[in-house]
């Protein structure tokens, strides 16, 4: 069985979006499942990571296509600073509004056409059992759409966010006509789809309101996580972001309970490192800077996949941070389940009823507390630097073996095959 599989983030993509398809891309062949994969040609991402490409199996077809994207016109003056700071892009100005109500649903709209023709013209040479598409941005599941409605092919769409729910699409202010378009788009994808693909319950639960048929995939870890090299534990009591960190994560009440801590308790004060390792928001360094915590902090900028697998096992506490932001009880971040294989206590500010909190439970891996839950907060970490001073800091996760990229493959495979069925 064949399957052409359309995604923009690719190798040497860096980033979390490049990690979904690429992992399944490595096994479905496993499973007597065939990928050709159709992403864009470009000079340079955003984010780099070289390491990736030796990821991609050798044996199978990569298509690719020059990408023209119409906001490198209104972006020329920023696209340096863009490239530096992803997570500082959408700040709700002029930019933003123009990308937002003329670029419906995203910049990469412009690739739609030429894919489309591009892709049909490979199709009538060569046989293929189902096409898949994965978003963000959504842009690739209206290259889909069209080539499904030309060729009567299976379709499978891979929502890894929200579309018109995404949590910064408020900052580009969209007026009616743009969101109606953005709707309209979306509903039609999700109609005609043949299997929405997710991430979470809950945005199965959004999505099954429209579609025919919602399968839960999640995320997961890889074998190079697991692979045991000679690190070492921080010394200090370090507790370690890493990722992309946008404004609407910014933990404000965890830097006014480690304020707090460090006023109270010089010992805590020396011990404490907060390490922010990836792509951070302005609001988050300037808030680290208020609190007083600047001395506690290191901000190491975007680093390759196998250097933030190292800062991942070195940490004492692992920092998790859900947008706080309307529908966000189904978000999960892809470093969720590289966190898991640790055996670092996870520390999360989210909504404590959404999906995050019951993979931490099921896992015993660490808990959510609520954004605005000073106190509970605070008795947290306390709890965690005394388990530090005593040298008995860590975890044992149970239920991780469902998490590996091989068996969550495994479960792909045999959602295409009952596309046939």
């Amino acid at each position: 069985m064949k399957v052409l599989i359309i995604t923009y983030y690719w190798p040497p993509a860096g980033g979390s979006g490049v990690q979904r398809w690429l992992k399944f891309v490595k096994y479905l062949q496993n499973f007597d499942i065939e990928p050709v994969v159709y992403t864009v040609d470009v000079l340079k991402y955003p984010k780099e990571d070289f390491s990736l490409v030796d990821e991609v199996p050798k044996n199978i077809k990569i298509l690719k296509q020059p990408i023209w994207e119409p906001t490198d016109l209104l972006f020329w003056k920023k696209n340096k600073n863009q490239k530096k700071e992803i997570s500082n892009i959408s700040n709700g100005g002029f930019l933003s509004f123009i990308r937002g109500n003329f670029f419906v649903p995203d910049p990469k709209v412009s690739w739609v056409k030429p894919s489309v023709k591009y892709l049909q013209e490979y199709l009538d040479l060569n046989k293929i059992d189902a096409i898949i598409s994965t978003g963000p941005p959504h842009s690739m599941h209206l290259i889909a759409q069209k080539l499904h409605q030309n060729n009567k092919l299976k379709w499978l769409a891979d929502f890894r966010d929200p579309w018109s729910n995404l949590y910064y699409n408020k900052d580009f202010k969209q007026l009616p006509f743009a969101k109606s378009k953005n709707k309209k788009l979306e509903e039609s994808v999700l109609k005609n789809a043949d299997c929405i693909l997710t991430v979470s319950n809950t945005l199965k639960e959004e999505f099954v309101k429209i579609a025919n048929r919602v399968e839960v995939i999640t995320n997961g870890f890889d074998d190079e996580v697991l692979q045991e090299n000679d690190i070492i534990l921080d010394t200090k009591f370090s507790i370690s972001y890493i990722g992309l960190l946008p404004k609407q994560s910014n933990p404000k009440t965890l830097f006014k309970v480690l304020k707090e801590l460090c006023l109270e308790n010089d010992t805590f004060k020396n011990d404490l490192q907060l390490n922010f390792i990836g792509d951070i928001s302005n609001d988050v360094k300037n808030e680290v800077l208020s609190s007083q915590l600047i001395d506690n902090a290191t901000f190491l900028g975007y680093v390759n996949h196998q250097k933030a697998i190292e800062y991942q096992k070195k940490a004492q506490v692992l920092l998790l941070l859900i947008p706080n932001v309307a529908n966000n009880k189904g978000i999960l971040t892809g470093k969720l389940f590289e966190y898991l294989t640790t055996k670092r206590p996870i520390l999360a500010i989210g909504p404590e009823e959404g999906d995050l909190s019951k993979i931490l439970n099921d896992t015993k891996s660490g808990q959510v507390i609520n954004y605005n839950n000073h106190q509970k907060l605070k008795l947290e970490i306390n709890k965690l630097y005394e388990l530090y001073k005593k040298g008995t800091l860590f975890v044992n996760p149970i239920n991780m073996n469902k998490y590996h990229r091989k068996e969550l493959t495994k479960e792909l495979a045999t959602v295409i095959k009952s596309l046939h069925s």
